[in-house]
């Protein structure tokens, strides 16, 4: 079932050319063509546009009233360094259309110029610049596996509703305790829909507060504050095309929602310091552990920018609500582990069985990389899952945290020196994959 398909962003076009006809024939046959179009008669009215706006792609003749067009070349790429360049030069001026590709230019037209081979080149231009941005960002991606959370009833309504996410474009507010993998199916949302190929873009809505947070998501000029020493791009620059990220939204300033509510509206902004307006066409999922309509109730959160994100509302059951997963997700954990047994013992699954998992699917990753550490390579019993010191009797003394970090660092220490420094050794003797090890490793590491 496909619906809520939000229409798609005209891309913005600026035409230079200094004959008037021309511009004209231009402007309403690429308006026809589903483009925002705007024009420049000289180098001096086109620096105006590119200074007020960004553009997807820019269509420069050679020559102009007050210069050549190729001078113009490098300004763009400067400031809109993922903009399509098409070059317009004459028929006998093919070495300085090679010229201005040299500069930066993605294609050239010679004239006299027809118009389906404008279309066909600018299409085409504008998807080299959409291959060349996804060829970056491919190389950040990391491998993922296939998405498990369990196969629990409530569990599949919420997987259910994140595939209809998939199908759509609209916005996703993804609800739940911390720890039960919001970001996890926020991304996995991303990765399967339709704007794969571009940035997935997360923001830490508590980790940035006020004029922080404003410079994170627009960016800022130079001088637009104390510490702003150099322009910098912000996070929907980046997002631009696909999707932003916002988790514990619930957590935003009252003020900044107030501006970010328009920002979601018509995909304009204005980066810090600057009057040139920017678009980004980026798709929104945001995530939170509170209770919004309690936050609106409370005057602490905008009802209508509520209305607007809840469009697409997925919440992710706790643990607690779905024990019947338990035992699924802790052998899926396991296996990514490399485990070396076949079965966990049935007094060690019943021991996970009874815990409330406070922490939720991420408590019990942490907690199962632990005890194998812990168990160095030998078949888990309850002894190695120390973490749980939570369910034992009230009149016990819990553990202190530090100590459990020290046996895991002395179970870690110990592999690589009787492996000599050798991590694939060492992963094996510990009876864990190397990422895990990696992975424990970096979380003992002194912050």
């Amino acid at each position: 079932m496909r619906f809520l398909h939000a229409p798609a962003m005209k891309q913005d076009i600026l035409v230079i050319d200094d004959e008037q006809p021309i511009l004209e024939l231009f402007s309403k046959f690429l308006s026809r063509q589903g483009y925002a179009v705007e024009v420049a008669e000289s180098l001096a009215s086109a620096r105006t546009a590119l200074a007020n706006r960004e553009f997807h792609a820019v269509i420069i003749d050679q020559h102009l009233s007050d210069g050549k067009g190729i001078e113009l070349i490098d300004e763009i790429r400067s400031s809109s360094p993922t903009a399509a360049i098409v070059m317009i030069t004459g028929q006998a001026e093919v070495s300085l259309a090679v010229e201005a590709m040299q500069h930066g230019a993605d294609n050239f037209l010679t004239k006299p110029v027809r118009l389906n081979d404008l279309a066909v080149f600018l299409k085409k231009s504008l998807e080299v610049v959409s291959l060349r941005r996804f060829e970056k960002i491919s190389a950040r991606l990391k491998q993922r596996g296939p998405l498990f959370f369990g196969t629990s009833k409530v569990m599949g309504e919420a997987l259910e509703m994140a595939r209809v996410a998939v199908e759509n474009d609209g916005p996703v507010l993804i609800t739940g305790e911390t720890g039960v993998g919001k970001g996890v199916l926020a991304r996995w949302i991303h990765e399967n829909g339709g704007r794969n190929r571009a940035a997935f873009v997360e923001v830490s809505c508590p980790g940035f507060r006020g004029e922080l947070l404003r410079s994170e998501l627009y960016g800022h000029a130079k001088g637009s504050f104390t510490s702003a020493v150099h322009d910098q791009a912000g996070l929907l620059d980046a997002a631009d095309g696909g999707t932003l990220f916002l988790d514990e939204i619930g957590d935003m300033e009252l003020s900044i929602q107030a501006q970010f509510l328009k920002v979601i509206e018509d995909k304009t902004y204005r980066r810090m310091g600057e009057t040139k307006l920017r678009r980004s066409d980026f798709r929104l999922i945001c995530a939170t552990n509170r209770d919004l309509p309690a936050e609106v109730s409370a005057g602490r959160f905008r009802k209508d920018l509520l209305f607007r994100l809840q469009v697409l509302p997925i919440r992710i059951p706790s643990l607690r609500e779905r024990k019947e997963d338990v035992p699924e997700l802790v052998r899926h954990f396991l296996a990514e582990s490399n485990y070396q047994y076949r079965d966990l013992a049935p007094d060690v699954m019943q021991y996970l069985m009874s815990y409330s998992w406070p922490g939720n699917i991420r408590e019990m990753k942490n907690l199962i990389e632990r005890a194998l550490l812990l168990s160095r390579g030998t078949k888990l019993t309850t002894q190695h899952f120390t973490g749980l010191w939570q369910q034992q009797s009230p009149m016990e003394e819990p553990r202190p945290e530090k100590k459990l970090n020290d046996l895991e660092q002395d179970a870690i220490q110990k592999a690589l020196e009787q492996s000599g420094g050798n991590v694939v050794k060492a992963a094996k003797a510990l009876g864990i994959s190397q990422a895990t090890l990696y992975r424990r490793m970096k979380s003992l590491r002194p912050q």
